[in-house]
């Protein structure tokens, strides 16, 4: 019999799939749990919000948002897409490494790391509180356009001041491996198999990702949805952490459109995990329906 003291330890959060001759590996960062109130939703009722919430069977006052970085096994080379807080972050984060390891991941093997956007629970994982560089053997590649937009000084003295310790972070993140962050452009391959996709609105230069073997393709829509609950269920609706709302409801309404139309897998930085499955289209909404968990692929 449990009693009140008990505490529950999850096993390691790591799951692998293919796509065509690409094996991806859905290893769990973790989750943050932030409460939810009026505002968050910049165009919806509080009440709408609420209720979208309480129909997925979710709490209606916290928004438990979750991180899950990818490692791709393509063309020789392995690759992590995003990473997480390490230990920058809050104590419900920071378990991507424990669970690559899980997966038989050495974070030493990465050749590359694909940063698909600068917000922190992305890039805060390349260097750990202490300085560390935590994926030295990696090439860094980051999208030109979110490179230029958050390196540049005038960007930041023309910021509102509760934007400006972003650009700090980033500074923070990537001044000391300048030497080897390289840019890439949309429409690019990152990694075989693996193009990058113009996602932006969420920031200047958010990418998504195109990742396809053989008849298979998958589409990694980084940050186009926050909680799926809200956001793919009402794809009209804009978190307040878009910067551009209008552009970033105009690439979700496109990207969820072509994935659920074209029948695509579907990968998401803030999915419930594993983070993939597939779409299908309900009027103007759509709803996710998660893959079937297999033990053996």
């Amino acid at each position: 019999m449990s009693n009140a003291q008990d505490t529950i330890t999850q096993p390691a959060a790591a799951y692998s799939y293919r796509i065509g001759d690409i094996i991806v590996t859905a290893a769990h960062e973790g989750f943050n749990a932030m409460p939810l109130k009026d505002g968050f939703v910049r165009n919806a009722d509080f009440a709408d919000v609420q209720r979208a919430m309480r129909d997925e069977f979710l709490p209606m006052d916290t928004l438990n948002i979750t991180f899950t970085p990818l490692v791709i096994r393509t063309g020789g080379e392995t690759v992590l897409i995003d990473t997480g807080f390490a230990d920058n972050g809050p104590p419900t984060a920071g378990f991507l490494r424990k669970n690559m390891a899980a997966a038989g991941i050495d974070p030493k093997s990465l050749t590359k790391v694909v940063i698909s956007h600068f917000h922190g629970d992305h890039i805060n994982g390349l260097r750990s509180k202490a300085g560390e560089e935590l994926y030295p053997s990696a090439q860094v590649l980051v999208p030109e356009v979110e490179w230029n937009f958050w390196t540049r000084k005038e960007n930041k003295a023309r910021a509102p001041e509760a934007m400006k310790p972003h650009f700090e972070n980033v500074a923070r993140v990537f001044d000391p491996i300048r030497d080897k962050v390289a840019t890439y452009t949309w429409d690019s391959e990152v990694a075989p198999g693996v193009t990058a996709i113009d996602a932006s609105g969420h920031t200047p230069g958010h990418t998504a990702y195109t990742i396809a073997s053989g008849n298979d393709r998958m589409i990694m829509i980084s940050d186009v949805t926050n909680h799926p609950a809200l956001f793919v269920r009402n794809p009209g609706w804009s978190p307040v952490f878009d910067m551009d709302p209008e552009k970033a409801l105009a690439t979700r309404k496109r990207l969820l459109e072509m994935i659920a139309s074209e029948g695509l897998q579907i990968a998401g930085y803030h999915l419930p995990f594993p983070a993939t499955g597939h779409l299908i289209k309900e009027a103007n909404r759509y709803r996710l329906i998660p893959i079937q968990w297999m033990m053996v692929v």
